[in-house]
């Protein structure tokens, strides 16, 4: 079983390898790069081209730990017994499973994606290090032990927004994506834009990897903004000249609105674009 890309998906081969390695040594796989470089979608591409069913758990500020092995409804389970429903002689019922749960009952091998990890609390990780190394853990309320019947493929994503415990790190195999360089960015617009005018995304790329490079961006435009971009390039007609100034100087590019998305990186563009423009 390995993962060689797909259609969809442009994968570099150290990240190919990295997926393999995860695979062939049963650990989680650790993914952090800028956000918008596809990490998610790693995930999805790879449960695709391995003919696995994908369980997607997406992590929030106010995520628990507990909430990927099973939740007990006790709210449904008061209503009930005042309901009278017989249901409550029996706490299971009230039982929901979580995404770990689900993963391990299955009896196919699953990929499970666990996205932005470092979005929880800093316990989170360290919470799931004794399910995700052995595979298995208990229900107290029915005194069960749930263990794997299949060993997922796990991938845990991380946008470096909290430092991960040591311990956790340990149980993983680590891969940071790095920013496509202009070819391999040009491979991956090929897959959204298979028709898109040669002029027009030689322009374009120059625009994005040029405003990439301004000094003092808070929010670099990554990936999924490009792809946005030529989107709207390609449904307005933008002709290639928009893109470029006469001198090669800075200038605002056409719909910057889906590249830049806050008020102090427009300005300081702007600012820059004034510049040039008296420096002529």
């Amino acid at each position: 079983m390995r993962f060689e890309g797909t259609q969809n998906y442009v994968a570099t081969p150290d990240l190919m390898l990295a997926v393999n390695a995860a695979i062939r040594l049963q650990r989680p796989l650790l993914i952090k790069g800028e956000p918008g470089t596809g990490k998610t979608m790693l995930a999805e591409e790879v449960a695709q081209a391995l003919g696995l069913p994908l369980l997607q758990w997406h992590v929030k500020s106010t995520t628990k730990a507990q909430q990927g092995l099973y939740e007990y409804d006790a709210v449904s389970r008061l209503r009930d017994s005042q309901l009278g429903d017989d249901r409550v002689k029996d706490i299971a019922n009230y039982i929901v499973p979580g995404v770990l749960w689900q993963a391990f009952d299955s009896d196919q091998q699953s990929v499970v994606l666990i996205d932005e990890v470092d979005k929880a609390d800093v316990e989170f990780p360290n919470d799931l290090l004794r399910e995700l190394d052995r595979m298995e853990f208990h229900v107290y309320e029915t005194r069960r032990t749930i263990r794997a019947k299949q060993r997922p493929i796990v991938f845990i994503t991380s946008n470096n927004e909290k430092e991960l415990p040591d311990a956790f790190l340990r149980r993983c195999f680590f891969h940071y994506i790095k920013f496509p360089d202009q070819e391999t960015m040009q491979s991956i617009v090929d897959v959204h834009f298979p028709g898109i005018r040669k002029t027009l995304l030689k322009e374009a790329l120059e625009v994005f990897f040029g405003l990439r490079g301004v000094p003092g961006l808070k929010k670099k435009p990554s990936t999924s903004e490009l792809i946005d971009w030529l989107k709207l390039l390609v449904a307005e007609d933008i002709p290639p000249e928009a893109l470029r100034s006469r001198d090669n100087k800075v200038v605002m590019p056409p719909l910057v609105g889906a590249l830049l998305k806050n008020e102090q990186d427009v300005h300081l563009f702007e600012r820059l674009a004034v510049m040039a423009r008296n420096n002529r």
